[in-house]
């Protein structure tokens, strides 16, 4: 990360013994985690053309200041994690803080991207697909219908019984 992007997140980034202790963390299980997060909220709602457009290939999602990388693929319509090995394909990196202002809808890829907080690496034209795609969809209007106590209650319920 630039000298000025740490600049900016003064005060926001991950302290270093716990972004240490993150980069200690094997990364599969935290690819499944978000993975299965993707498939809630992404899955079924992107675009017919993101959806050819990421087939099968490989991702990487990089929080900077928390040395932490989440890996997956797009195959038979979702999101699944993959093991660490292989070079990503397209690589998303940002510090923790800036991908919560962009889920938050408080700041846009664009103005991370061209401030160099958002870095793409690897295949961009998938990145520039992938950003318009989430951009129609109103990303922080869905986050928050999902988050409500309601939606989220409503979710659990479907689960089932809770098993002792």
């Amino acid at each position: 990360m630039s000298p000025d992007a740490n600049m900016h997140n003064a005060g926001h980034a991950i302290p270093a013994p716990v972004a240490r202790a993150f980069s200690r963390l094997p990364r599969f299980p935290g690819s499944v985690l978000f993975a299965t997060a993707l498939n809630a909220v992404l899955a079924h709602r992107l675009p017919e053309d993101v959806r050819q457009a990421l087939g099968a290939k490989r991702v990487a999602l990089r929080v900077t200041d928390a040395k932490v990388v989440f890996e997956f693929v797009f195959v038979e319509e979702l999101f699944r994690a993959r093991l660490p090995g292989s070079e990503a394909e397209l690589t998303i990196s940002a510090s923790a803080y800036d991908f919560y202002r962009l889920a938050r809808g408080l700041v846009d890829a664009d103005t991370l991207f061209f401030s160099r907080r958002l870095l793409l690496e690897g295949d961009t034209d998938l990145g520039v697909r992938v950003k318009y795609a989430l951009d129609a969809m109103d990303l922080p209007a869905l986050v928050k219908k999902l988050l409500a106590p309601s939606s989220l209650f409503s979710r659990l319920r479907s689960l089932g019984p809770a098993r002792k």
